[in-house]
């Protein structure tokens, strides 16, 4: 039986570690021993065997030593020591990564290890944080000095994005290229999975162009992102009144997610209009303007479906984003998507589930989401729910993992 061995920052949490989790239980349906190592913080039960890489506190340390020093993903060298030993014990076949990034790993020294080891490699690239100096989204908040920035492509240095994740009072973005440049190339069996055909074209144009790539999109679960039939029940819980449901869903709920885009929108909108946002802090839903409704985050993953059920329109308004499975948790329950022209969130929608409309164009978006609404949620419900099942079904989506694996082993 072959060893799998996935490595992200979350366990079962969030939406790469659910797409960690899918895989690992996949793999383990099609023959595989599967392992997950994973950071202190985030984590949710697991069906997978799980290791986590180090404490609390080792986590804190590193996340002092980031700030300070922009030393992101150079601190936990003892806990990173003490992980290569225990990859050595499991001993897997195949090693998957997936966001190393996240206050709980030393890449160098698990860099070191796997070239040493010359195991095979699949590592999964949610955003652009292996191939520059510092962010993981570069086009990040809107900024127009942004959009063109392309440090990335030549040797990041003076970075305008220090102060964004992962935050840093210090820049030292030349530093941070040249170490990622050395760390991650020359890995002789690796293979790139960018999760959108963006972010492709973006790798092709880094140090990392030389690598083997295969654009695997991201998958759900549509047995529990359908259709639900208890909107009336949702309404009530949340005491939404409002006949047409404009909702918005991220974790966390940000402006780069375009949480200052919805509270604008929500001046835009006639009255019938109804914002919702699902995802937000503690303390957020009561410091929204009167007219959006805000609800905290959640892993209940029944409930959220019920929400995006609920809904007319979701609406992603992200400034910094590379295949948001939220667009497809929407679609898979029958509710059509508006969303920007950012990174590789169009590529999820068509025009018989909904639109797309350029970044910051706030008028654009209210005028697709009237339309949507005008024509009625029906129209587009069974071709939403359509679209989902043939593109977006993880079992689909990640069976392509269990063949890239098979392939490398061969």
């Amino acid at each position: 039986m072959y060893k799998l061995l996935q490595i992200n920052s979350t366990r079962n949490y969030g939406s790469t570690g659910r797409i960690a989790e899918n895989i690992g239980i996949l793999a383990n349906a099609c023959g595989f021993d599967s392992y997950m190592l994973h950071g202190p913080r985030y984590v949710n039960p697991s069906g997978l065997k799980s290791v986590c890489t180090e404490t609390l506190f080792e986590e804190r340390v590193h996340g002092v030593a980031s700030r300070l020093f922009d030393a992101h993903g150079l601190g936990s060298v003892c806990a990173t020591r003490r992980l290569v030993r225990r990859i050595r014990e499991i001993d897997p076949d195949i090693i998957h990564l997936h966001n190393i990034h996240g206050y709980y790993i030393n890449y160098p020294l698990l860099f070191d290890y796997l070239k040493e080891s010359r195991k095979p490699v699949v590592w999964t690239l949610h955003d652009s944080w292996p191939f520059t100096g510092h962010c993981s989204h570069f086009e990040l908040d809107g900024c127009n000095w942004l959009s063109d920035c392309n440090c990335w492509q030549t040797g990041c240095h003076d970075c305008r994005l220090s102060r964004t994740y992962p935050k840093s009072y210090t820049d030292f973005s030349r530093r941070n290229f040249r170490l990622k440049k050395e760390a991650f190339t020359g890995v002789e069996n690796m293979i790139l999975v960018p999760v959108s055909d963006w972010l492709d074209g973006l790798v092709r144009k880094s140090f990392l162009k030389d690598c083997r790539t295969q654009v695997i999109h991201n998958g759900i679960d549509i047995g529990v992102f359908d259709i639900r039939k208890d909107s009336r029940a949702v309404r009530n819980r949340y005491g939404i009144t409002a006949g047409k449901i404009i909702i918005g869903v991220a974790s966390p709920f940000t402006p780069k997610k375009g949480l200052d885009d919805f509270v604008r929108l929500g001046q835009m909108l006639p009255d019938g209009y109804q914002i919702v946002l699902a995802g937000l802090s503690a303390d957020m839903p009561d410091k929204l303007p009167e007219g959006i409704i805000g609800i905290g985050r959640t892993q209940d993953m029944q409930e959220l479906a019920s929400l995006y059920s609920m809904a007319d329109v979701f609406m992603n308004l992200t400034y910094g984003d590379n295949f948001p499975t939220t667009n497809l948790e929407a679609m898979a329950c029958g509710t059509p998507v508006v969303t920007y022209r950012t990174g590789g969130s169009p590529e999820a929608v068509d025009e018989s589930t909904g639109a797309v409309v350029d970044k910051g164009d706030l008028d654009a978006a209210r005028d697709a989401a009237i339309r949507i609404c005008q024509e009625g949620k029906q129209s587009f419900s069974e071709k939403c729910r359509l679209r989902a099942e043939r593109n977006f079904d993880k079992d689909i989506c990640f069976r392509k993992y269990i063949g890239l694996y098979r392939d490398m082993l061969s």
